[in-house]
């Protein structure tokens, strides 16, 4: 099979320490990179989680406050329409 290049940007950092992981674990970065396409190829997925970063402290209360809320009505305030809730928001402005 003949070989090809490719090219990649990557943060100067990540670099560095991506190649120091990769000598720890006794390969090359090249060799890594083709490990992680013949997998990804051979299952035909990424082979490994992907997910969102953490919610915040400040998210993890909204959404706390939401489920409280949304538990016990009483606790937020209500409108008997979207024009009412619409004035009185952009009174406070």
């Amino acid at each position: 099979m003949a070989n090809t290049n490719i090219n990649i940007r990557m943060d100067a950092e990540l670099k560095q320490k991506f190649e120091a992981f990769c000598t720890d674990m006794g390969m090359t970065m090249t060799t890594a990179i083709n490990v992680f396409a013949r997998k990804a190829v051979r299952e035909n997925r990424i082979p490994f989680e992907i997910s969102g970063n953490i919610p915040n402290t400040e998210t993890v209360e909204a959404i706390r406050e939401a489920e409280r809320m949304k538990a016990d009505p009483t606790l937020g305030k209500t409108y008997s329409d979207v024009d009412q809730m619409m004035e009185e928001l952009l009174a406070d402005v």
